[in-house]
């Protein structure tokens, strides 16, 4: 498929540099087949980043870390049908 390089981060799975002729393994890597796994240990290193990354978009509207789904999502709709400042 291509030579496996190990990524910079511990925990994150290795970087595919793409070979000629392996284009039909390569295209079996998709977002699909990345997320599938989420939730079990071979997973653990995306869940992760999403709980980083849900932390930071928290942070950057001034919400707490650990805001449930449903608050943001109510927080979100709330900030869209506010009138723009002018």
């Amino acid at each position: 498929m291509g030579e496996r390089v190990s990524e910079v981060v511990p925990g994150y799975p290795d970087r595919l540099i793409p070979r000629l002729g392996h284009e039909r393994d390569l295209r079996a890597r998709t977002l699909t087949n990345l997320y599938n796994p989420r939730g079990t240990a071979e997973g653990a290193w995306l869940d992760s980043l999403h709980a980083r990354l849900d932390a930071a978009v928290a942070a950057a509207y001034g919400w707490p870390a650990d805001i449930a789904e449903e608050d943001a999502l109510a927080r979100l709709l709330a900030l869209h049908q506010a009138p723009a400042p002018r």
